[in-house]
């Protein structure tokens, strides 16, 4: 399938390509996307992009290579460097942090953007400030399209379509789990769960987590999610039919955030989009599947842990300086045995005690952040190549729609949706 024409330079630069991630996201481009593609590596250091290069052309010596961009974390480098591409890729975190200049730059000159953030308060704070800007562009821009918090939310649009079409019925709601998980996190993960306190304050993150708070249009007055027994709260586990034994999960509130955002954000986009709307009664939850009920209990009271450590200045540095460090990350060999899968249900919004449902299952074998690596290339491949009915503006991966979800089915992370079993 042909690119769109565009006029830019390039159709794809990513920048923070000598990264742990943009490494990842540079190798399967290399190796997957059009070899006429027209890209560039960008970053600080000279030497090590040149190395990434080199490593490229190794992969795939007959296509067209990348170009090398320096660019330094400053509004005019990054706003020079936008204006030359159609598709920004940005993997420089902590985005808190660092994350800002892209964003504005992309925003402000009609580029289409990719981010690989779990920081739910940038997201809401970008949205404050650049959303305005983006619609005015034309620029398509979509955060947390990584590992947080692609998969349950393309898992939720699968589970959500399956249901209009086999049943002609909105959603009611979902209950994503993630089903099984091997994977070591990365330094740039690390870091970013241990200087979010450093970036954002508790009202940042207290406004930024509250649900529906990224969504366009209000929380549904008729909201219905389930809410949990006071045993369920004390121990962390739930049991949830044809998902068995769950407890909490570390990535719930974030991914919770993307999920309702898609449901708002798909109520207000102009048809054939606006079908795709889950429905006003909508609700999201997502869990972890455990070994057993007392895994579960270790993993609910060792999250706790986790979050006094890092509310907790003095343990939240001494703990970070013991962890993997930004840029670093599992040797590509150890990565390559990861696994991750997700598994959901769905019920239509029908009354009734037996109403019918959906059931999907999302699953990849091989490093996680290669997979992060997938979701960027193949989500800037649906931008270049697809129609995806959208004008300016911050949205989300579930938005990219079915083009996106096919692509991903050829790249290795598959989903399968069919009917809930009674």
């Amino acid at each position: 399938m042909p690119s769109k024409v565009h006029g830019r330079q390039f159709d794809v630069v990513v920048f923070g390509a000598s990264g742990y991630t943009g490494k990842y996201t540079a190798q399967y481009i290399t190796t997957h996307l059009p070899t006429d593609l027209k890209w560039a590596v960008a970053g600080r250091s000279q030497s090590k992009l040149e190395e990434v290069v080199a490593e490229c052309k190794k992969l795939n010596p007959d296509r067209v290579q990348p170009g090398i961009e320096i660019c330094s974390l400053t509004d005019e480098d990054l706003a020079g460097l936008a204006k030359k591409t159609f598709i920004l890729i940005t993997t420089v975190g902590p985005y808190g942090k660092l994350g800002e200049h892209a964003f504005k730059a992309c925003a402000e000159n009609g580029t289409h953007y990719l981010d690989v953030t779990g920081e739910v308060p940038f997201v809401a704070k970008m949205l404050k400030k650049y959303e305005a800007a983006a619609k005015q562009s034309g620029a398509l821009m979509f955060p947390q399209i990584g590992i947080e918090s692609a998969p349950p939310d393309l898992v939720t649009f699968s589970l959500a379509s399956f249901i209009r079409s086999e049943f002609s019925s909105t959603t009611r709601d979902v209950t994503v789990s993630i089903h099984h998980l091997k994977s070591a996190p990365s330094g740039g993960t690390l870091s970013t769960a241990f200087t979010l306190l450093d970036n954002f304050s508790v009202s940042d993150l207290r406004a930024a987590y509250t649900p529906f708070a990224l969504s366009p249009v209000p929380r549904p007055a008729t909201n219905t999610t389930p809410q949990p027994s006071l045993l369920s709260r004390l121990t962390g586990l739930v049991t949830v039919p044809s998902l068995g034994l769950l407890t909490t999960s570390i990535a719930a509130a974030t991914d919770a955030a993307t999920v309702q955002r898609t449901w708002g954000l798909l109520s207000t986009l102009p048809s054939p989009r606006r079908e795709q709307f889950y429905g006003p009664h909508f609700s999201f939850r997502e869990y972890m599947r455990p070994r057993n009920w007392l895994t579960g209990m270790a993993l609910h009271f060792g999250l706790i842990v986790f979050r006094l450590v890092l509310a907790t200045p003095f343990l939240r540095r001494i703990v970070a300086r013991m962890v993997t460090q930004p840029g670093e990350g599992p040797e590509a060999e150890v990565a390559k045995g990861d696994e991750i899968e997700y598994r959901g249900v769905a019920h239509a919004d029908v009354d009734g005690a037996g109403r019918e449902g959906a059931f999907c299952r999302a699953w990849f074998r091989g490093s996680t952040y290669y997979l992060t690596g997938i979701f960027l290339a193949e989500a800037a491949a649906t931008l270049l190549q697809e129609d995806v009915g959208l004008p300016g503006g911050v949205y989300t991966p579930a938005c990219l729609g079915q083009p996106f979800i096919e692509r991903l089915n050829q790249a290795g992370f598959h989903i399968e949706t069919k009917r809930l079993e009674p």
